[in-house]
């Protein structure tokens, strides 16, 4: 269960039983400014990859219906965020089209008892699901637990930044009249 409020308080109540993928979802809800409700039960004892990949899809298809039509709204984002040795770069637009390029490497298979390479796997999900492109570069980072989270903190700042309401922008920002695939 997915509840998702795009202009929120950054409340956030997170229960995956995936414990680093809980903190990096809170943090999803803080740096956006989303109120996040994540109510997962997955098969915990097989591993951690359906939870995530589920929960990425439940997210992806509510921030998209959450935009709505997407009226008003900025449709791009682009920040770039240091947290620690760690520099990332996050770009993205609500085309209604999915694309994703994500080039960021993890120093460790494992963060916790989380495997990294859910992080893009979330993400893959996500972006997939929401319709939009989603570009991460990490510039270089030594810990794979401030990877995962410079690529979280820099999404959601994106995230906020596309789903914006522009006063200036008058109906869906397209010459095609539409944002959707």
């Amino acid at each position: 269960t997915v509840e998702l409020v795009l202009d929120g308080a950054a409340a956030a109540e997170i229960s995956t039983g995936v414990g680093f993928f809980d903190h990096m979802l809170e943090l999803f809800a803080r740096h956006g400014l989303f109120d996040l409700r994540v109510d997962a039960q997955g098969d915990l004892h097989v591993d951690q990859h359906h939870t995530v990949e589920d929960t990425g899809i439940c997210i992806g298809q509510a921030f998209r219906q959450a935009l709505g039509e997407k009226r008003g709204i900025t449709r791009y984002g682009h920040f770039t965020l240091p947290m620690e040795e760690t520099l990332v770069t996050v770009a993205a637009d609500l085309s209604g089209r999915y694309a994703l390029a994500f080039n960021a490497s993890f120093a460790s298979p494992k963060i916790g008892d989380f495997d990294s390479e859910l992080v893009e796997d979330f993400w893959q999900a996500m972006a997939a699901n929401c319709l939009c492109n989603l570009h991460v570069l990490v510039h270089y980072g030594r810990n794979s637990h401030h990877v995962g989270e410079v690529i979280l903190k820099g999404a959601a700042r994106v995230f906020r930044m596309e789903a914006t309401v522009d006063p200036r922008v008058t109906g869906v920002p397209s010459t095609k009249g539409v944002l959707d695939g």
